[in-house]
């Protein structure tokens, strides 16, 4: 995933790549080998090497409904689910055949297609926005939303929040500066000072901080992005109010408010986030990002808002964006597919699902005697290894820091042993399909204890 927070605060815990306690010996690891001579770090997203947890990757060599098969022929139920985009479960046979029939008429046009043009209506249906514009990725929705909330208002400064991941962009990958409202500085090497100048970065589920960023510098604040509910340092739900506030002061003060569902949209539910709090609550955002499950599983995502902010994008307005595959025909295909078997009654599955599976893991560490807390933001929900008494709720990055993550390592690997593969990060979200069934349930449920029993025992680094 290359998420800047949740990459530098493992890496702190790891000494090696093959600091694990579990050591995969078979083809995996062969592959990776061979991948480290290929690929900088053998993967081509960070997460993905296990440096937060040890070892070496599994390499994947095809899926079904909740199950992941590796290349030496183990099966893994997925917590995981590419990231989100799998709702309905990998290889949904509709999915799969909508996509074998939209390839026979070829894979790219360069030109606009009927696909793109229904999954557009479909995602303006769902959701607030009036328009929207189909791009490949995530990084590439929330980068194109900022030049246009810039372009719109004529302004330069964007806030965005600790902890929350909009993609590998310049300005966003940025760490807080030295004060509450003081400007960002570069988060990674490669990112001139130039590049995070304009970028104001505040703790997560403070609206007294944005109050006050706001007071010193409103009439230069173009927009305000931010994680529908957060799922880039585990899955960390917007207080009560918090987001309508970001709605209310950027209206106040003439700024655009964008809400980045590229995590949550149409995986919590048929309206995404927003449907669980903007649309309750009144307000809607000024420009939306989306990714993930709009695809259904191939790179494709798209950023929308209002009418007369999207007038002023490209060939309309001056604003420029493009993309050669944007609105490719086999990812509009699967992304359509996908929503439009999104029923009710897969969101209904998926919340019941998610509450099980929360519900047994908080109850094996209990028995373990494992500190910890189970948060949710809708059916996203993660494990956070803190103490409660310390830590009553994580409600932004400097809280999920505040992990103990030698437990969560030897929980991953025991999990793993017994074909349960979670998100190989402590601050990252899992997610379930609706096809996480109740032998699933019993996989996971049989797993627990052990995994539970291996958190207790592990010590920290260089400890006896």
């Amino acid at each position: 995933m290359g998420q800047l927070a949740r990459w530098s605060a493992t890496m702190e815990a790891v000494t090696s790549l093959d600091a694990g306690p579990v050591q995969n010996t078979g083809v995996s690891a062969a592959m990776f080998a061979r991948a480290l001579e290929v690929t900088p770090g053998g993967v081509n997203s960070p997460v993905r090497a296990f440096r937060a947890v040890g070892g070496s990757p599994r390499f994947m060599a095809r899926a079904s409904g909740p199950y992941l098969y590796d290349v030496d022929g183990n099966e893994y139920v997925d917590l995981v689910c590419s990231w989100g985009p799998m709702i309905l479960g990998h290889a949904h046979p509709a999915v799969v055949e909508a996509v074998q029939q939209a390839v026979t008429g070829g894979t790219s046009y360069g030109t606009p297609s009927v696909p793109e043009v229904e999954l557009a209506a479909e995602i303006v249906a769902r959701t607030p926005v009036d328009q929207v514009r189909l791009v490949s990725s995530g990084t590439e929705a929330t980068m194109s939303a900022i030049r246009l909330a810039r372009g719109f208002t004529g302004r330069d400064l964007v806030v965005k929040f600790a902890g929350c991941y909009h993609g590998h962009v310049d300005s966003l990958l940025a760490a807080a500066g030295s004060g509450v409202a003081t400007f960002a500085l570069p988060g990674t090497p490669g990112v001139p000072p130039g590049s995070t100048a304009d970028t104001i970065v505040l703790p997560y589920n403070n609206s007294a901080a944005v109050m006050e960023a706001f007071a010193s510098h409103g009439a230069q604040i173009a927009c305000v992005i931010t994680e529908a509910a957060a799922g880039n340092m585990g899955a960390v739900a917007p207080v009560d109010g918090f987001n309508a506030t970001l709605s209310r002061l950027c209206r106040e003060h003439g700024a655009l408010f964008i809400s980045d569902e590229v995590m949550t949209g149409f995986r919590v539910g048929r309206s995404g986030y927003w449907g669980l709090d903007g649309a309750v609550e009144g307000w809607s955002p000024d420009l939306m990002t989306f990714g993930k499950v709009m695809g259904g599983g191939f790179p494709a995502a798209a950023f929308g808002g209002r009418r007369d902010v999207m007038a002023r994008l490209s060939p309309v307005g001056p604003v420029y964006q493009a993309g050669t595959l944007s609105g490719n025909p086999i990812a509009t295909t699967a992304g359509l597919t996908t929503l439009r078997l999104a029923t009710d009654e897969i969101y209904a599955t998926l919340d019941r699902v998610a509450a099980t599976v929360q519900a047994l893991v908080s109850e094996a560490l209990s028995a373990a005697g494992v500190p910890h807390l189970v948060q949710a933001a809708g059916n996203l929900f993660s494990v956070f290894f803190v103490d409660p008494a310390e830590v009553p709720a994580v409600r932004s990055f400097d809280d999920a820091s505040r992990q103990q993550l030698h437990r969560f390592r030897a929980f991953f690997h025991a999990m793993l042993e017994a074909g349960v593969y979670l998100p190989p990060s402590a601050f990252e979200a899992w997610f379930v399909s609706a096809s996480h069934d109740d032998r699933v349930i019993d996989v996971i449920a049989s797993a627990l204890p052990k995994a539970a029993a291996a958190a207790a025992a592990a010590r920290p680094e260089g400890t006896g």
